[in-house]
């Protein structure tokens, strides 16, 4: 199932509460911390190797990260899976964030292939995780939210990926 650009924009606005800007109200760190070991797991799995797992990031409203090393994917390229702690947000990309301009240029230089993105996205999907498009988190921030000033240019990664 894909989630139209305009369903996860709408959910981001809906997550972005100015008054818990690190982890929304109600946050539930054992809860985020299952599904996180359930998903590092899941990976494991499916690419038959052992998957670093970093989680409950300081000052952060990321969760943690999942890597699945270069030598388990067919483009020979770490995929790294960010997870924050709103609303099971989740972030793909390929080699890290921010190396390319998304799953869809990575594919496009050869560095990810189609069916290790689909493993990781059925794997999100199966865990109940909104899955937010590097191209689209990317984008200016422009939320009721007070982002730190040591940020030059606000994206929505920065809202709910970056640290304060």
């Amino acid at each position: 199932m894909t989630v139209r650009e305009s369903d996860l924009l709408a959910l981001l606005r809906e997550l972005d509460d100015p008054e818990w800007l690190e982890w929304p109200r109600g946050y539930d760190p054992g809860q985020t911390g299952a599904r996180f070991d359930r998903l590092a797991a899941q990976l494991e799995e499916d690419f038959g190797a052992p998957c670093v797992a970093e989680r409950d990031t300081q000052d952060s409203s990321e969760y943690g990260r999942v890597t699945v090393p270069a030598g388990a994917t067919v483009c020979g390229t770490r995929i790294v899976v960010c997870i924050s702690k709103f609303g099971s947000l989740a972030l793909v990309c390929a080699d890290n964030p921010g190396a390319f301009l998304g799953t869809e240029d990575a594919q496009a230089e050869g560095e990810l292939d189609t069916a290790d993105l689909g493993k990781v996205n059925q794997a999100l999907a199966g865990l109940g995780y909104a899955i937010v498009p590097e191209e689209l988190i990317e984008r200016d921030y422009d939320g009721p939210s007070r982002l730190p000033s040591h940020v030059q240019r606000p994206s929505w990664w920065h809202r709910f990926f970056g640290t304060f």
